[in-house]
């Protein structure tokens, strides 16, 4: 098998609006504005979703995982790229690593950065865009519900 394709920038670019969109529609139902999609290095949406954890009351049902469910089973996921809105926490890198996700976009790492440097130095090829509207969507979030973010990210307010 040769090298995997690089992440060109466009690509990057069109794969994030689909996981805004994800993000858009979490904060409209309520919830946590981070959206993810899954597409193949082809670039095929494969899945998308957004973080859930408020409307299913359920913990572990972050944007990232949301999309790889909606993905369905793969019996390889090298030849994929996670993209998401704000760089992947703990859970959501460690789902990356387990399955060797070959690829990571992410919107933005001001407002928390998760685990997507440990990806880099594993191999995962990862690209993080800085995108002004990922910022000023989860930042606008923030500023309103503190508690809520705090319990999000698993810190104390």
């Amino acid at each position: 098998m040769g090298a995997a394709r690089g992440i060109t920038d466009d690509e990057a670019r069109r794969y994030l609006q689909v996981a805004l969109d994800e993000a858009r529609a979490g904060l409209a139902e309520g919830g946590i504005p981070i959206g993810a999609a899954l597409f193949h290095r082809d670039g095929t949406l494969l899945g998308r979703g957004h973080n859930r954890r408020v409307q299913d009351d359920d913990p572990s049902l972050h944007a990232e995982t949301a999309a790889f469910r909606d993905a369905g089973r793969r019996r390889d996921y090298r030849d994929t790229v996670m993209v998401t809105t704000l760089s992947p926490c703990w859970y959501c890198s460690g789902l990356v690593r387990q399955f060797e996700i070959g690829g990571l976009v992410v919107g933005e790492e001001r407002t928390f950065t998760g685990g997507h440097e440990w990806l880099a130095d594993l191999g995962v090829e990862v690209v993080v865009l800085d995108d002004p509207e990922c910022v000023a969507l989860l930042g606008d979030f923030v500023a309103a519900n503190p508690a809520l973010w705090h319990e999000d990210i698993g810190e104390p307010e």
